[in-house]
């Protein structure tokens, strides 16, 4: 199936879904931190979505921490491997993400068209799965599929702000029940947290690592090859393997989400 790049109905429609209500079940809700989930109708893969306020945070702030691929890899203790692909416009590109998945599961691997908005008093950055030929799947790695995954930043004010996450991601296997509620009780809402305490931080780090260098605000500083949409396939989950992992116990070890920032 071919690749499209989203356009404003995309955003319109993402943005309607992060602050709507209807059909969302409320699974946790502690210091600042609520997570939801959604059962889709058509599909077997529910929506996982998340809201955190930041207080002393700016959205101009929270926007730039989610895009900046040099700090991510200070704050996100999950992640494996990040890299850009390339650029298909001024507002949209293909990158990897790896990470690790709890013990003694396979991790996980993304190949995903992302574009980002920014928009009066919002920003989106949304994503989804895409084929390209240079990066097949890998041998250690469960190659997984966001079927749609994304951030809205709303400004409360000059220093604060609400940071909305949606994901919809297919992880290509049958996942025991500890694993699903472990991302909802536990992962999910310390993810909030570690992208809010990073964004504190940012300002300061900012300032001594390249504090001009913001691409994904002045695409003339994009200095990554260009990709053709014609080169990219969408990613469907039944092309690729799909493992069962549901009997896997969850093991006492430490997990790759219980390290702090």
């Amino acid at each position: 199936m071919p690749v499209r790049i989203p356009d404003d109905s995309d955003f319109s429609s993402f943005k309607a879904q992060c602050l709507s209500t209807d059909g969302w079940n409320s699974r946790y809700n502690k210091s600042g931190v609520t997570v939801w989930c959604r059962e889709e109708d058509s599909s077997s893969v529910q929506k996982i979505k998340m809201r955190i306020t930041c207080k002393d945070v700016t959205a101009e702030t929270l926007y730039d921490v989610l895009h900046d691929t040099s700090y991510r890899k200070k704050w996100d203790t999950n992640m494996i491997d990040t890299y850009d692909i390339g650029r298909l416009t001024v507002n949209a590109d293909v990158g990897y993400y790896s990470w690790k998945c709890p013990t003694p599961l396979k991790d996980r691997d993304f190949v995903t068209m992302r574009s980002w908005l920014p928009l009066g008093n919002d920003y989106m950055i949304i994503n989804y799965s895409v084929k390209h030929p240079q990066h097949p799947p890998k041998k250690d790695y469960v190659r997984a599929v966001s079927l749609l995954t994304g951030y809205l930043i709303q400004s409360n004010s000059s220093t604060s702000s609400t940071l909305y996450y949606l994901t919809q991601v297919d992880p290509r296997g049958s996942l025991p029940k500890w694993v699903v509620n472990r991302v909802s009780q536990f992962v999910a809402p310390k993810a909030m947290r570690k992208i809010y305490k990073a964004s504190l931080k940012y300002p300061e780090w900012k300032r001594k690592h390249n504090p001009t260098l913001k691409p994904w605000m002045y695409p003339e500083q994009n200095t990554l090859p260009s990709v053709s949409l014609a080169d990219l396939t969408l990613q469907r989950a039944d092309s690729l393997e799909n493992i069962d992992e549901s009997g896997v116990r969850e093991e006492k070890a430490q997990h790759s989400d219980d390290d702090e920032t």
